[in-house]
Order: structure tokens, then sequence, then C-alpha cells
């Protein structure tokens, strides 16, 4: 399941989570985030219990999109304990995707 993080959640769900996260920054008007929409809902449950997978609409979270520097989206950032381990700008397809969780795992 994709979870919405927000500015009121974002700390509790992504940076204090216990697990690995992947957050897509995206916007409902952004094509090439609907696009990779799909992909990020199939990786969300077939990482269940492993890695948090969820999503930030830019419009919507504007503080945790400024925070991050969020300039492009689709933004995909990887979390672990707390930390950024990786950040990649564009649409990115299911290997790469993959390749991505896998490594934070």
């Amino acid at each position: 399941m994709v979870v919405h993080f927000t500015d009121a959640n974002f700390q509790s769900e992504v940076i204090e989570s216990e697990k690995p996260v992947l957050v897509d920054f995206y916007a409902e008007w952004c094509g090439p985030c609907k696009a990779v929409a799909p992909i990020v809902e199939e990786l969300a449950g077939t990482y269940e219990g492993k890695v948090k997978i969820g999503k930030v609409n830019v419009d919507e979270a504007g503080e945790v999109a400024q925070n991050y520097g969020i300039m492009s989206i689709p933004t995909f950032i990887l979390f672990k304990n707390g930390q950024i381990v990786e950040k990649v700008t564009g649409a990115l397809n299911k290997d790469a995707l993959v390749a991505k969780l896998d490594g934070l795992l």
C-alpha cells in the first residue's frame, strides 16, 4: 500500500521510520509522474513489510518539497535510518526502481 506523506506526517512516517523508505515526489498535473504511478503502486505491494513506499504531492506538501530541494518531478528520495541514501530526478522504469529498493535492503 502506498502511503501519502504530508507536511504533518513526514517526520513520523519517513524520518522516524524503522524501515527504509522510498518517497515519490509528484503532482497530479505531471505526465511523467502519472506514467510511473502504477509502477510505484505495484512495488508498494511487492515490498510491503520490507520498505515503506509513499508519495508526496508537491502542491499540497510544499514545506517538505522545499526542505528537500525538489525542483523537478518526479523525484525519488530513498531514506534509511532517517538519512537520505539517494535522490533521483526523472521517471524511472520498474527495473531501475527495483534495483534501488533492493539496494536499500
